[in-house]
């Protein structure tokens, strides 16, 4: 039997002889297990880090996204805030043309019953 450069001793060897070469009969195959597990384990970590390098690209996009979209926010929040100060101009100047509004009108009345009074008040 011949493991990688390890020959089985002649036949006339003792059982000493036997049990140390199966122990290193042993041995072999369990470094053989060890060297594929460490293989498997070495593919495994190259394949997690191929998935963690495109999630940490599909992050950094996602990051871009998010601040161009925080970017876009504040630029509508700052509209909002001018179209608050633009209502509420126009919100005063509607009430101050009510007012005057009414005054004209208190005033027209006011005149009519002037004329009237006028017009009554000579007959």
């Amino acid at each position: 039997m011949s493991y990688d450069g390890y020959t089985q001793l002649p036949s006339g060897s003792t059982d000493h002889d036997r049990r140390q070469q199966q122990v290193i009969a042993n041995t072999y195959d369990v470094l053989q297990r060890t060297t594929q597990s460490i293989q498997r384990s070495n593919q495994v970590a190259i394949e997690t880090e191929n998935i963690g390098t495109e999630v940490l690209g599909e992050l950094g996009e996602q990051r871009e996204s998010l601040l161009r979209t925080t970017r876009r926010l504040e630029d509508a929040d700052q509209e909002l805030s001018k179209s608050r100060i633009i209502l509420r101009k126009l919100s005063r100047e509607v009430i101050y043309n009510k007012i005057v509004l009414i005054l004209i009108i208190f005033l027209e009345v006011a005149i009519l019953i002037g004329l009237l009074v006028l017009k009554f008040a000579h007959l």
